[in-house]
């Protein structure tokens, strides 16, 4: 067995985050999102395009997301900012064969938890053909509003879901939504172009199937015969 896949032999429950993890972020998919978050505040707070990305920024570095922010701040009510935010085109998606026969050799509980809401992921899996993969698939909404990276939002889902930490498995985009993870006792990989050193991150890769492929100890493919004249 590789190094990589005993690391992970204990392992019985995989959490994935959404965005920019079981999709690639070149497919720029949350651009959309962002977009209709800023009209969102804008026409909420009756603020400018400016203001509204400032307090976009100030939200997420105090609160986690855009949604928290503006619950705590000024009392929105979540559902209809969920459902708008996430009206998006998903046509930019391709289904990934590959990366869906990894997830179901997978042993044990596997969910979705992401800080959008739980429809908009759906949505996301379908269009990336991994339907019907998952145990169970959870929003901000199953966490009580509370986001990824409060402990409050893991404790939520993961109770609900069954997850036992210290038999699970954390892959995310977003390396400080890693920090609670881990502390639970967790393997974390952050799953992004470019690998951030922090403790509290076990690994890192820039390919999700690839990653689980050696996870599953999968054999290297034989190298094609180079053609002869």
């Amino acid at each position: 067995m590789t190094s990589i896949s005993l690391d992970f032999a204990h392992v019985t429950h995989w959490v994935f985050d959404l965005d920019n993890t079981l999709y690639p972020p070149e497919v720029r998919l949350f651009d959309q999102i962002e977009t209709r978050m800023t009209r969102w505040v804008m026409d909420e707070l009756s603020v400018d395009e400016a203001e509204a990305n400032r307090l976009r920024v100030h939200y997420w570095e105090q609160h986690g997301t855009t949604l928290a922010g503006l619950m705590r701040e000024h009392g929105v009510d979540p559902h209809g900012y969920l459902h708008d935010v996430h009206d998006i085109s998903f046509a930019q998606l391709d289904p990934d064969p590959a990366l869906r026969a990894r997830i179901e050799r997978l042993p044990g509980t596997r969910i979705v938890y992401t800080n959008g809401s739980a429809p908009y992921a759906r949505n996301v899996l379908a269009a990336r053909g991994l339907s019907d993969l998952f145990d169970g698939i959870y929003g901000v909404e199953h966490a009580e509003f509370h986001p990824k990276p409060d402990r409050t939002a893991f404790e939520h889902v993961f109770g609900k879901a069954g997850i036992t930490p210290k038999s699970g498995a954390m892959f995310e985009d977003e390396p400080r939504n890693l920090a609670v993870p881990h502390a639970m006792g967790m393997k974390t990989v952050h799953v992004a172009p470019a690998s951030v050193p922090e403790d509290h991150i076990h690994h890192h890769t820039d390919d999700l199937s690839g990653f689980l492929a050696q996870v599953l100890n999968e054999p290297f493919p034989e190298a094609t015969p180079a053609p002869t004249s």
